[in-house]
């Protein structure tokens, strides 16, 4: 697979006006059909995307990477609800005159995708869920207590977020390593981080999401038409694997891959096989 070089210290940062924000963005790849729009987790902003990861998506894909409002390079109000997010990015996709896209939100973006298709399904042709889920199914296991410590605090170290992406084997330490080495290497100097007002309403939407009750999340999804695929992995502390189990059963066209001996980043940990199940996917 050729590759579009990407690196975040020297990609090239658009910015466009709309009445809420002056919106940063980066796009790569061949240009044609639905561009592929990422939604990024809790505490990212564009910069923090892994560059083999773009580079492997953007060999085949129009990609586009974007900070909402109040996050990273757009500036603006902090938001604190999922739909003023997914609100945020439908005025984004709008104002680059897009008629349709296909998404892909990890963490916390995938719950934002969900309620973007929710919101404008004329817009979303494909949708993929990584990382993520749609509420507090019944049965589901509970956040362990060292994961919401972590979220609320200002800054994380390393260990702190090797602890929430990868599992706790050698094997998967090494690939965290590897993840972050690669996304330090390329960060822009003095790039900006994810203020904590803006860290905290990003939680507090991620709260009300889990505090929903889950017959109502069950009929919304069942009412998403467009092709879904949820991925995960087995061992994801942030958000156990049972809430892409429990989304698949109501979404009438999804499809879930996990992958058993990965975490929440397991989009990075098998990058390779990942990228690939995505191309084929929205190839589909």
């Amino acid at each position: 697979m050729s590759t579009t070089t990407y690196a975040a210290s020297t990609a090239h940062t658009q910015y466009i006006e709309t009445k809420s924000a002056r919106f940063a963005y980066r796009r790569l790849g061949p240009v044609g059909g639905a561009p592929l729009l990422l939604l990024h987790r809790f505490r990212a902003t564009l910069d923090w995307w892994d560059p083999r990861f773009i580079e492997a998506l953007a060999a085949e894909r129009d990609v586009i990477l974007f900070d909402n409002i109040g996050i990273g390079y757009t500036e603006g109000e902090p938001l604190r609800t999922v739909d003023a997010f997914a609100e945020g990015a439908i005025e984004f996709v709008e104002a680059l005159g897009l008629s349709q896209v296909d998404l892909l939100g990890w963490s916390f973006g995938g719950v934002v995708a969900q309620k973007l298709t929710l919101l404008r399904p004329d817009l979303v042709r494909k949708l993929i869920v990584a990382g993520s889920g749609s509420g507090t199914a019944p049965g589901m296991p509970a956040m362990p207590e060292r994961v919401a410590t972590i979220m609320l605090k200002p800054e994380s170290d390393l260990e702190d977020v090797l602890y929430l992406f990868y599992p706790e084997t050698d094997e998967a330490r090494a690939k965290g390593l590897d993840h972050f080495g690669r996304v330090n290497a390329e960060m822009p100097d003095g790039a900006p981080r994810v203020t904590q007002e803006a860290a905290m309403g990003q939680l507090e939407a991620i709260t009300a999401t889990l505090a929903a009750p889950w017959d109502d999340v069950a009929r919304d999804l069942e009412t998403i038409t467009a092709p879904v695929l949820y991925a995960g992995g087995a061992h994801d502390v942030m958000i156990d694997a049972y809430s892409s189990y429990a989304a698949v059963q109501a979404l009438p066209n999804a499809k879930l891959v996990l992958y058993s001996d990965a975490g929440h980043a397991f989009l990075f940990q098998h990058l390779d096989m990942f990228v690939r199940e995505v191309l084929v996917f929205l190839a589909d």
